[in-house]
């Protein structure tokens, strides 16, 4: 099942994508279900199966004001430094020798960072180091409790989306936490859709491709992580329980816009996009801030 948050009447809905349809699961299941994280907590896909082969749908695709596939999750949770050509990139730039990480590097985002498919990524008026980064996301589909082992970290899983996890370079490097370049409002872009697990067989073992006006900027597969989805669970459950509608960023790779030489930073008017094999194409125009 593909799955959309979406905004109507000024109040967030969510649905499942029939064809080039939407069929609102919010107004259907919302006296039980009125959030898609209720959704994705209370066996909202088994519910919601009979519904979506009946009915026709009740707003076309390509007309929503679509939100972040998640809109308020819990928590976010970011992977750094996860494929070895982005590490080497990036020793290259900032002189270091960094040889990636025994466990993995962590750090967050706050939903407030997040935006839509088809939506605007904003460039800000304090920086223009606006640059993409090409990431699997993970979203938790139940409880985790404490210290899952990375052979059952898969079965809490609900699902996978793209993410361009667009970031602000200078303001990652104004001290030792890299969090202020990683926040900026609407800047991590989510979708096109969110992909129940059920639909992706291998999520260890997709093509993903980030463009940029049309140009191949990064190229890997999730195979080529350091860390995988799975360890990743593993690790953070040692320290916290995950919840429904948590999000994991799984970490991008080489190629992305700091490294090259010369720079590329993305500007208003480009259009950037993130395939992923089995999920499909996250596009947004990057547009100036509007403050």
């Amino acid at each position: 099942m593909r799955l959309v948050s979406f905004e109507r009447g000024g109040a967030s809905h969510y649905g499942a994508v029939k064809g080039d349809k939407v069929v609102d699961l919010s107004t259907r299941l919302g006296g039980t279900h009125p959030t898609i994280v209720d959704f994705i907590a209370k066996d909202g896909v088994r519910l919601a199966a009979p519904i979506v082969t009946a009915e026709k749908g009740d707003f076309e695709y390509d007309k929503l004001k679509l939100l972040p596939v998640v809109p308020n999750p819990a928590h976010i949770i970011c992977v750094g430094l996860n494929y070895h050509d982005h590490i080497n990139e990036a020793n290259k730039q900032l002189s270091r020798t960094d040889k990636g990480f025994e466990r993995p590097m962590i750090f967050a985002r706050w939903p407030e960072s997040l935006t839509a498919h088809n939506q605007p990524i904003f460039r800000p008026k304090v920086s223009h180091q606006l640059d993409y980064e090409a990431e699997l996301l993970v979203v938790i589909g139940k409880d985790t409790g404490r210290y899952v082992k990375a052979d059952k970290a898969l079965d809490y899983v609900f699902g996978y989306s793209c993410l361009n996890e667009a970031c602000l370079r200078d303001y990652q490097r104004h001290s030792r936490q890299i969090n202020p370049g990683k926040n900026f409002e609407r800047t991590g872009a989510t979708g096109p859709w969110l992909v129940t697990a059920d639909e992706i067989k291998h999520p260890e073992n997709l093509l993903i491709e980030m463009r940029l006006n049309g140009q191949v900027m990064q190229k890997a597969n999730t195979s080529d992580m350091i860390h995988s989805v799975a360890q990743v669970i593993e690790y953070v459950t040692e320290w916290m329980p995950l919840r429904p509608g948590d999000l994991i960023a799984s970490g991008t790779m080489g190629g992305v816009g700091f490294a090259r030489d010369p720079q590329v930073f993305m500007k208003p008017g480009d259009v950037a996009e993130v395939t992923i094999e089995g999920i499909g194409t996250l596009r947004n125009e990057i547009a100036d801030d509007r403050f």
